[in-house]
């Protein structure tokens, strides 16, 4: 990875999923579990999701798919599949680490601002990666989800960025389209060294 020093200090915030973890591997880990194929449970996956994410339960969110698909499911098999969905969801995606060292390395400030169930939150806080931030503001936490522009006032009020401001990467072009508009310096993510690259541009970062 190439090298870099910081020469200022605005935030940078990151998205969670398909950002700093890999999108695909959660709603794999599900299907198997169910014994249905992705592109199956995909619609009753993402159906609920808003609901959830915004702080609902597991128990409601996991039925609910499940029923869709005209499954019914214990307690049991709801844990299961939790614990399966927020596994795949709180690894980091490859280059991801390399990333934050490099960024905490040159005393970037990071924070991570995400759409999240609490499952997820929790076990996000709990992983040892999370120690590179200084916020983490998920979107259980304030019963807002992004696109919605309440949820960068609110999250700017917890994070407090400095003079120079946020950079923040989405990987949504609707949630970068909303933080620019609230005034922060969003880019849609393609990718670590990209981000590099989108650092440098901003004045973050130079060789």
């Amino acid at each position: 990875m190439e090298r870099f020093q910081s020469v200022g200090s605005p935030l940078v915030v990151f998205d969670l999923g398909g950002v700093l973890s890999p999108s695909g591997q959660a709603i794999a880990d599900v299907s198997r579990i169910l014994g249905v194929p992705e592109e199956i449970l995909a619609g009753p996956y993402w159906a609920g999701r808003d609901a959830y994410d915004a702080g609902g339960s597991a128990d409601d969110y996991w039925r609910g798919a499940a029923g869709a698909l005209g499954r019914s499911i214990d307690s049991e098999l709801v844990e299961r599949l939790d614990q399966a969905d927020v596994a795949g969801w709180a690894r980091l995606a490859a280059g991801a680490a390399r990333l934050l060292a490099e960024l905490t390395g040159r005393g970037i400030p990071l924070a991570v601002l995400s759409n999240a169930p609490a499952s997820l939150a929790a076990a996000v806080r709990a992983s040892p990666w999370s120690a590179s931030f200084q916020k983490l503001i998920f979107s259980s936490d304030v019963g807002l989800l992004k696109p919605d522009p309440m949820i960068y006032k609110t999250a700017e009020a917890t994070l407090h960025p400095p003079p120079s401001g946020v950079v923040f990467f989405d990987d949504r072009a609707v949630n970068v389209a909303a933080a620019r508009t609230h005034g922060w310096r969003a880019h849609v993510w393609t990718g670590c060294g990209e981000a590099l690259e989108v650092l440098a541009r901003e004045g973050v970062l130079h060789g």
